[in-house]
């Protein structure tokens, strides 16, 4: 009996050409470098600079609020991205909207890199900030799923986790640049010289990562099966949205996407965003700690992902995916209590287990897991938008809501630990009681 999440879809006999599957996988793995990284430098940036540059009237604390505060917006335009890219992709291919979604990601962070701040043009600087902030969502909402449709459907039956994990391997890359970058200025100039000029470099090297984006996916050719599904969908006077599509044939999918996405976010954004704060401000350990552990964790996890979703593709996702969200909650209070024991053995050993393994194992498979609910006439809206609407729910504000416990219990982390540990139990308890869907099989 198969263990996957979902069964083999009844087109898979007609295998994409070799070509065709690589260059897709290699596009999709370009593109989500650069939006992984211009996304995930916010957060590190936010976590380090914002409260002071663009927060400085307010308090220390709530101006590390508003800083994860700003850091959320981003995700509340990811759906948006989702529906409209989402729409455009199902329409006229998902190769375009992948082009369009690196140009809007590069100029929004290289923007950011010039923004003044607070001091030389006041309130308008975190107006501006925000903005800019709500276009990388709005870009980054639409990336996720043409990557994710263009590497699955041009992947070879039986391997469609192993091609497609490239996306989340940019994610891993993405970070590793992102962190390194910061890492590596923060290291050769002085507290003043960071906060005042060095941590805008980053930003700018954005411009040099879309370029070569831009250059690799123009080499990619369309999804195989979105070009089948074009020729084979009957000419209608009068067609849905694909999002309407996708929402009224399986509704519970978006659901299931959120409650599977729970382990993933968490894990990742209170190991890489609120415990690289948390740490400096309330424990005073340096930011170089989490600095380079974010290097770690990127840099392993361009093992990590493609060996879980190889290992996915041969024994199972299902598997796969419950074993590391199971890892994520066992290791939430083991990990906050290396932190006040400010034991940096073991906040090394519990941020791989929850950065590395569990969020691998988890993020490995969700490329085809989530795209293959939906048909593929509406699949970008489908996977896209759920995908998008889950971040919101479980991603973008897990910084903003971890500080807020922390405030809330006087400075207790054991609550965030419990926030932590829930998350990933939801995740877990879904893929268990989950069937197989058969949903994917009509376009």
């Amino acid at each position: 009996m198969d263990s996957t999440l979902i069964t083999p879809r009844p087109d898979e006999g007609n295998a994409p050409s070799s070509d065709r599957a690589r260059r897709a996988a290699l596009g999709s793995f370009a593109g989500a470098v650069v939006d992984w990284f211009d996304f995930l430098l916010y957060g590190i940036t936010a976590a380090l600079v914002f409260n002071s540059e663009f927060f400085p009237q307010i308090s220390p604390a709530m101006g590390t609020l508003a800083a994860f505060a700003t850091f959320g917006v981003g995700f509340l335009f990811r759906p948006l991205g989702g529906i409209v890219f989402g729409h455009f992709g199902d329409r006229l291919g998902r190769k375009r909207m992948l082009m369009l979604t690196v140009w809007m990601m590069g100029g929004a962070t290289a923007c950011i890199g010039i923004l003044p701040s607070f001091s030389a043009i006041g309130w308008w600087a975190p107006a501006l900030l925000v903005t800019l902030r709500a276009i990388q969502g709005f870009a980054v909402g639409g990336e996720w799923g043409g990557a994710a449709l263009l590497a699955v459907e041009s992947a070879p039956s039986g391997k469609k986790a192993f091609y497609s994990s490239g996306i989340q391997v940019g994610y891993g890359v993405g970070l590793l640049l992102a962190t390194g970058l910061v890492s590596l200025i923060s290291s050769h100039t002085t507290n003043e010289q960071f906060l005042s000029w060095g941590w805008r470099l980053p930003f700018l090297f954005s411009i040099l990562l879309v370029l070569v984006a831009l250059w690799i996916r123009n080499g990619m050719e369309e999804s195989a099966e979105f070009e089948q599904a074009k020729e084979a969908q009957p000419q209608q006077k009068k067609q849905r949205l694909p999002v309407i599509e996708a929402l009224l044939r399986h509704p519970g999918a978006f659901l299931k996407i959120i409650a599977l996405r729970l382990c993933e976010l968490l894990t990742m954004y209170i190991v890489t965003a609120f415990a690289l704060n948390y740490s400096t401000q309330n424990l005073g350990l340096p930011r170089e700690l989490f600095l380079n552990i974010g290097l770690l964790v990127g840099g392993i996890s361009c093992l990590t992902i493609p060996l879980f979703a190889w290992l996915a593709d041969r024994f199972g996702r299902r598997r796969i995916y419950i074993v590391g969200a199971l890892l994520g909650a066992v290791s939430a209070f083991p990990f906050f209590m290396a932190l006040e024991q400010r034991s940096i053995v073991g906040v090394v050993i519990f941020s791989l287990l929850l950065a590395n393994i569990a969020h691998d194992m988890v993020v490995c498979v969700q490329q085809p897991m989530f795209t293959e609910m939906f048909g593929a006439s509406y699949r970008y809206s489908g996977a896209g938008v759920g995908y998008q609407v889950a971040s919101v729910v479980g991603g973008g504000f897990t910084p903003f809501i971890a500080a807020g416990l922390l405030a809330l219990f006087g400075g207790e982390w054991h609550s965030v630990a419990i926030y932590l540990m829930a998350g990933c139990l939801i995740s877990a308890l879904t893929a268990i009681f989950m069937k197989p869907a058969a949903a994917a099989h009509n376009p």
